[in-house]
């Protein structure tokens, strides 16, 4: 998301009536990478990434390496070459998602109305919290303070009128900061922006406005919307104006349906052998299992994602006669899917799995004849023994390495 420069002053605060300001955006600055220094001290104030060590792509950087360049999504070999000095941390995927969970929980402190959107960011509607926190600045600061004194890392808060507002605004309070947008100062400080600051505008659309001349939110609200819906069709051009007036009528959405759960990882090296191919799509299976199990989700649906040596993507994807949240029927598709692939020599950069078609547990339909309630009660044994020993306690036999390794 694009920033505008700002003053040090306007990181805390655009105005001082926060009376009609009641959602917050929460979000972690370079999380990996923060908890990664957290459980490292020594790496603080130098230029750090998470990703891979020779091949793969940089998940995370900290404020010192982006100051070389580096940045998320970068081949690691560029970020190499851009600083040398750089220190590279392999991913502990388990690890953040454990240091998540509790910066939710605090959150969940604060106000019921938590909208999680990602492992390191959420919404919060803090209308029905100020009797007992005070007004939103006063609880954006304790949870900052919260979240550095319990979870170990910064982050940064964002209150605004709205979603879209408040999250423009915790992008302007990195790193470790706070901003207040007050709804009377929203289009004084959403217009001055670039447009590709505005949520949806990538660039393709960035380029067709610049060529109408457009380069801030002020302009492309002045073309008004009649020509915007002319330039880039009804409903791009129509939501387009809706935000850049600072209208967005989303409320924080707590109790969503997850539309799917999955997970899926970008190897270091690429990985052409099969049987550890399987292995990663058994751990990814009862890593998503443990996940729909915690909601009280089932899925109908499963599918995998591979992607090549080349970068070509792939998808396959299969429904069941059954909704599951048991780890080795999902294993059990995605597996038959994977053999059907083709693997060349080159191997796979990425391979993911991911359960779709979800539904409420309670839904879900009678079981079959056929079915085995021991494997879903062996999984629920084991998440209780993670829940009070780690993940790392108890593991399927075939996901746990020899001693040698």
């Amino acid at each position: 998301m694009s920033r505008a420069p700002r003053s040090a002053q306007a990181r805390h605060s655009w105005g001082t009536d926060d009376s009609e300001t009641p959602i917050l955006h929460v979000d972690m600055d370079a999380f990996f990478v923060s908890v990664e220094i957290m459980d490292h001290p020594e790496l603080k104030g130098k230029p750090v990434a998470v990703g891979g060590q020779e091949r793969g792509v940089v998940a995370a950087a900290s404020y010192e390496a982006r100051s070389f360049g580096v940045n998320s999504a970068m081949p690691v070999g560029q970020a190499y070459r851009l600083c040398p000095q750089l220190v590279m941390v392999a991913p502990r995927h388990d690890r953040y998602s454990s240091v998540s969970q509790h910066i939710m929980s605090i959150l969940g402190d604060f106000t019921p109305l938590v909208e999680q959107i990602s492992v390191d960011e959420a919404f919060l509607d803090v209308t029905g919290a100020r009797l007992l926190f005070g007004n939103p600045v006063a609880i954006g600061q304790r949870i900052r303070a919260r979240i550095r004194a319990e979870a170990g890392v910064p982050a940064s808060v964002g209150i605004a009128a709205t979603k879209h507002v408040a999250k423009i605004a915790s992008a302007h309070a990195k790193p470790d900061g706070l901003l207040l947008v007050p709804k009377d100062a929203t289009l004084a400080f959403l217009h001055p922006l670039p447009v590709g600051a505005l949520w949806g505008v990538g660039e393709k659309t960035r380029t067709r406005l610049e060529r109408a001349g457009v380069t801030t939110v002020g302009d492309m609200v002045n073309l008004g919307q009649a020509r915007l819906v002319r330039l880039l069709g009804q409903a791009n051009g129509t939501r387009l104006y809706e935000l850049g007036m600072g209208r967005d009528p989303r409320a924080v959405a707590p109790n969503r349906i997850d539309k799917s759960i999955g997970r899926e990882e970008t190897f270091f090296d690429n990985v052409a052998d099969r049987e550890e191919l399987e292995r990663v799509l058994l751990a990814q299976a009862h890593d998503t299992a443990k996940r729909l199990r915690a909601k009280r989700l089932t899925a109908r649906g499963v599918s995998i994602k591979v992607r090549f040596a080349d970068f070509t993507t792939i998808t396959r994807s299969a429904t069941m006669t059954r909704p599951t949240a048991v780890a080795g029927e999902l294993y059990a598709h995605a597996k038959a899917m994977l053999e059907v692939i083709a693997i060349p020599g080159s191997g796979l950069r990425l391979l993911g799995l991911r359960a779709e078609q979800l539904v409420n547990e309670g839904s879900a339909v009678q079981l079959a004849f056929d079915d085995d309630p021991r494997r879903r009660i062996a999984e629920d044994a084991m998440d209780g023994v993670h829940a009070r020993f780690g993940l790392a306690a108890a593991q399927p036999a075939s996901l746990v390495k020899p001693q040698h390794e």
